[in-house]
């Protein structure tokens, strides 16, 4: 138990000095390993890798497909102009209300989280300087948007967060909806009140819109030559109507949107080749991050006096929910990786929380549902969806930390208990 106390205490103080996960993994892994007895060798070519491949075996053609298509969306222009037809609607005036719609808009429609950041910040930019609102609040308003309640709550959502337990749970994307509405409602509704909150209170005090040139080079925020928003947007709705309305499996889901994306935009076709290339490149590095966290698992799972720690896991409460969602929050937290932790978790204890699921009369959807929720209320400052959200918007953590805690993690937290609750008392 100590082993593995100081393999995870490792793991994260690694992950927020900036230390990469791909290599950093497999190092305490073996750390766990020694002290615990195990053979070395063994531990990294048998049990860590055999984690490390069994998961990117199962989950790389949906982060292969999903980073493709993300990527087509952002270099067609599609993204950028759906994103912007919908903050032009709601008004420059409600410049965060208008980013968090679009926001929740493209991650729903299954477009990755570090494509929104791209797309969504030179948006975000010219309306947060013509609304005169401080853009220390950019970074927790796309938080919102793109990183809490589409990524995880929202029944039928096509983010990854919402397919990995799908395979544990046996359950669709549409899992536990009822709770993931509510969960729902709580992380935007609250987060949005809580922003507007604190933009009124900055203006107060005279920290509106500056300009920050901490970058060196000039930022672009003008409006580029922008496709038909209504067809831009036909690509997102067929992803989530064939995945949800027609049950169709994600990859053949995500196939679908693609090669829309190529028939609509067929005469940018130059642009295809290099795009899909970089998407595929991206989807490389997301998968191997996440497998790298998944072997760390398999070594800890493997430790031989394992079984004592998930006794008092499942001993935390005699709803096996609870600690279900506290395992994969604390995972994420220390992994910086939502879908890291949950993989993880989903490694270390999935078959035995499924096994709850037939002894408890608590549903498979709600074990499916709290896992995702409660992997997304863990955005901790290593976290690597923000560190590359903060070098893209060119602000520091000191700026709107406090902002992206509430938003990312305190309110979320929130909806995980809210989740637990409504569980608890049937309305799955």
């Amino acid at each position: 138990m100590f082993s593995i106390l100081i393999g995870l205490t490792l793991l994260m103080v690694f992950a927020y000095l900036g230390w990469s996960i791909i290599w950093i993994a497999p190092i305490v892994a073996g750390i766990v390993a020694l002290m615990s007895g195990m053979d070395l060798m063994d531990a990294y070519t048998n049990t860590y890798m055999s984690g490390f491949v069994d998961f990117a075996k199962q989950w790389f053609p949906i982060f292969l497909l999903g980073a493709v298509f993300g990527k087509l969306m952002e270099d067609t222009g599609a993204a950028k102009s759906v994103a912007y037809q919908i903050t032009k609607m709601i008004g420059e005036k409600r410049a965060i209300l208008g980013v968090l719609v679009a926001s929740a808009v493209l991650t729903y429609g299954g477009v990755s989280l570090f494509v929104v950041v791209f797309a969504i910040y030179p948006i975000a930019l010219a309306l947060f300087r013509n609304a005169d609102i401080s853009r220390n609040l950019i970074a927790p308003t796309i938080v919102l948007g793109a990183f809490t309640f589409t990524m995880t709550a929202v029944p039928g959502t096509p983010q990854i967060q919402n397919l990995i337990p799908m395979k544990t749970f046996h359950t669709s994307p549409m899992a536990g909806s009822w709770m993931g509405v509510v969960a729902s409602l709580i992380m935007a509704v609250g987060g949005y009140f809580w922003l507007v909150g604190r933009q009124k209170k900055m203006a107060a005090k005279g920290q509106t819109f500056k300009e920050n040139n901490r970058s060196g080079s000039q930022e672009k925020s003008e409006k580029q030559e922008l496709p038909n928003w209504i067809i831009s947007l036909l690509p997102l709705l067929l992803v989530v109507v064939l995945l949800n309305g027609m049950k169709v499996d994600a990859i053949p889901s995500l196939l679908a949107g693609i090669m829309l994306i190529l028939i609509i935009n067929v005469s940018r076709y130059k642009i295809f080749i290099p795009s899909i290339n970089e998407g595929a490149k991206g989807s490389v590095m997301a998968i191997i991050n996440t497998s790298a966290a998944v072997g760390f698992g398999a070594v800890v799972t493997s430790v031989p006096d394992f079984d004592r720690i998930t006794d008092l896991v499942l001993g935390i409460s005699s709803n096996p929910l609870i600690s279900e969602s506290l395992i994969v929050q604390i995972l994420a937290m220390i992994t910086g990786s939502a879908s890291g932790g949950m993989g993880i978790a989903m490694q270390a204890l999935g078959d035995t929380y499924y096994q709850l699921s037939q002894t408890t009369g608590i549903s498979p959807e709600a074990f499916h549902r709290m896992a995702s929720i409660a992997s997304g209320a863990s955005i901790l400052p290593h976290n690597g969806a923000l560190l590359t959200l903060l070098a893209v918007t060119n602000v520091t953590h000191k700026d709107c930390y406090k902002d992206v805690f509430m938003v990312g993690l305190v309110i979320p937290t929130i909806a995980v208990i809210a989740g637990i609750i409504m569980a608890s008392i049937g309305l799955i």
